[in-house]
C-alpha cells in the first residue's frame, strides 16, 4: 500500500503493522508531518505543529514496542488536538491572539489519557476563537478550499479529511464536533455529557461542553472514546461509572436496533439533497435489519431557547474578567456573543436550568420505543467562506442558527450524538447523518454508525 493510501488506514490496521514491524512510529509520524507540510499552507488546519516533540515521542513508542510494552491500539499513533485543549509544553492559544504565547504547564485530562495510551501528539488544530463560532477561520474545507470546514473544531475535521492526522480531539457545545464532521465528510462523536472530563479545556459553557473524537472511521472513534472516557475526580460532572469496551460493543452489530425518524423539526428547512441523502441512509440501516419508525420530537423550540440562554449566560460569566481587560483583542463575532450574555436576565438563565430535567424526560420519553434517532447533522452542505446567510428551499436563513438548530438540543439534553458521512450533493460536498442515543448509550450510536459505514462506500471519496 502506498503512503498516499496508507494515511487513510484504520487505527487497527496501523497498529497491526506497527507490531509486525512493517511500519515504525517514527516513519508514521514523518508521513503525517510530510502530509501537513504538503497541505497546510492552503488548508490551515493547524495552529502549532510539534515536529520535534512528535518525533521524540515516536522514538519512545518504538522503544516501548520493541520491549514488548503493550499500551493498546493508540500506541505510536499520531493524534492532533484542538487548540482549546491544554497541552503541557505546547502552545495552546484557544484560538485567540490574547493567548498567542500561552504554553500550559500541565496537560488536560484527555491529553494525559492519550499520552498514557502511547499516542503521539503531532500538533494543535485550529478552533474558532474560544470555540465561540461555527466557521474556524482561517481553516478551509478540504473538499472545496472556497468553503468553510465548520466549527468550532474545524481544524481537527479538516486534518482528518485531508489525512494530516490519524485521529483527533474536538469539543462540542452547540455542534462544534458535528458541524465540521458533516461539512468535511468525517466521523464526529459528541459523547454523553459527563462521560469525558473537561479539565484543562477552556470552557465555553460548563453545563453544555463536551469533548470527543473526530476520526475517519467509526471504529477509531470507539477506540478513542474508550481511552478518554471515565471518571475524573477533578471534574465533578463526570459520571462514576466505568466506560464499557466500545470497540467490543461494535461486534454486536445493529440488526434488531430500533431507530426513530422525527416527523417534525429535523427535516424542516433542510436542503432537499440533504434530506434525500439522510432518508436514504435510514433505508440502508433498515435493509441491514434496523427497525425504523416515525415519531414526534417534543418541544424543539423550547429546547433551543433554553440552550441559548444557558450558553450565553455561561459564556458571559466565563469571559467577564478577561473581557474587561482585553475587549479590544476579541474578534467581532466573539464579542457579540459575550456582550449578548451580559444582557441576559438571571431569572432567564435559572429558569432554563430548571427546565432541563423535565425537557430531558420528555425527549427520552418520546424515544421510549426506539434506541436512537436518525436525523440530518446539518440542513446544508458547507457554505462558502464569508457567507452569513444561506438559501434553503428558496428562503434565506441565518447561517449560525441554521448550523446549530439540529444539534444544540442534544447538548442541552446531554445525549450522545454521532455524525457520519451519508453521501454527497451534486457539487460533490459531504452530507452528514446524525445518530442520537439515550444518555450513556454511546455504544448504541457507534454500533449504528459502524453498521452504516460498513454498508456504504462513501469513505472511498477523498478530497482533492
Amino acid at each position: 500500500m502506498s503512503g498516499e493510501e496508507s494515511r487513510f488506514e484504520p487505527m487497527r490496521t496501523i497498529a497491526r503493522r506497527l507490531r509486525a514491524g512493517e511500519l515504525t512510529p517514527g516513519a508514521l509520524v514523518d508521513r503525517v508531518l510530510a502530509r501537513i507540510l504538503q497541505t497546510d499552507d492552503e488548508l490551515k488546519a493547524y495552529t502549532t505543529v510539534c515536529a520535534e516533540e512528535a518525533r521524540a515521542e515516536a522514538e519512545a513508542a518504538e522503544r516501548a514496542l520493541a520491549a514488548g510494552e503493550e499500551k493498546g491500539v493508540l500506541q505510536g499513533i499520531p493524534v492532533s488536538v484542538k487548540d482549546l485543549i491544554e497541552t503541557k509544553g505546547i502552545r495552546t492559544t484557544y484560538g485567540s491572539r490574547i493567548f498567542a504565547d500561552n504554553v500550559p504547564d500541565a496537560d488536560a485530562t484527555v491529553v494525559t489519557r492519550l499520552r498514557d495510551a502511547g499516542a503521539v501528539i503531532v500538533g494543535k488544530t485550529n478552533t474558532h476563537e474560544f470555540a465561540l463560532g461555527g466557521i474556524t477561520p482561517p481553516t478551509r474545507n478540504p473538499f472545496d478550499l472556497d468553503r468553510i470546514p465548520g466549527g468550532s473544531s474545524g481544524g481537527s475535521a479538516a486534518a482528518i479529511a485531508a489525512g494530516s492526522a490519524v485521529v483527533s480531539l474536538g469539543s462540542d457545545t452547540g455542534g462544534s464536533i458535528r458541524i465540521p464532521a458533516s461539512y468535511c465528510g468525517v466521523v464526529g462523536l459528541k459523547p454523553t455529557y459527563g462521560l469525558v472530563s473537561r479539565v484543562g479545556v477552556f470552557p465555553e459553557s460548563w453545563s453544555l461542553d463536551h469533548v470527543g473524537p473526530i476520526t475517519r472511521y467509526v471504529e477509531d472513534a470507539a477506540y478513542l472514546l474508550g481511552v478518554i472516557a471515565g471518571p475524573d475526580p477533578r471534574d465533578h460532572t463526570t459520571a462514576g461509572t466505568v466506560a464499557p469496551d466500545y470497540v467490543a460493543e461494535l461486534e454486536k452489530g445493529a440488526a434488531g436496533l430500533r431507530v426513530g425518524v422525527p416527523r417534525n423539526h429535523f427535516f424542516d428547512d433542510v436542503d432537499e439533497e440533504v434530506a434525500t441523502a439522510v432518508r436514504s441512509a435510514v433505508q440502508v440501516l433498515a435493509v441491514g435489519g434496523v427497525e425504523v419508525e416515525e415519531l414526534d420530537f417534543p418541544k424543539p423550540d423550547e429546547l433551543l431557547a433554553a440552550h441559548t440562554a444557558i450558553d450565553l449566560g455561561e459564556i458571559a460569566s466565563n469571559h467577564r474578567r478577561l473581557y474587561a481587560v482585553h475587549a479590544e483583542k476579541y474578534q467581532p463575532d466573539t464579542k457579540m456573543l459575550i456582550e449578548a450574555g451580559f444582557f441576559l436576565h438571571a431569572f432567564t438563565y435559572v429558569d432554563s436550568l430548571r427546565s432541563r430535567p423535565q425537557l430531558l424526560r420528555e425527549v427520552v420519553g418520546a424515544m421510549g420505543s426506539v434506541d436512537a434517532l436518525a436525523v440530518p447533522t446539518q440542513p446544508i452542505v458547507a457554505p462558502r467562506i464569508g457567507e452569513t446567510a444561506v438559501m434553503i428551499g428558496g428562503q434565506e436563513h441565518d447561517l449560525y442558527f441554521a448550523m446549530v438548530r439540529l444539534l444544540a438540543v442534544f447538548n442541552f439534553t446531554g445525549q450522545p450524538a454521532l455524525s457520519v458521512c451519508c453521501g454527497f450533493d451534486s457539487r460533490k460536498l459531504p452530507i452528514g447523518l446524525q445518530l442520537v442515543g439515550r444518555p450513556f448509550a454511546d455504544a448504541t450510536v457507534l454500533r449504528l454508525g459502524q453498521a452504516y459505514e460498513s454498508a456504504t462506500d462513501w469513505l472511498e471519496r477523498l478530497p482533492g
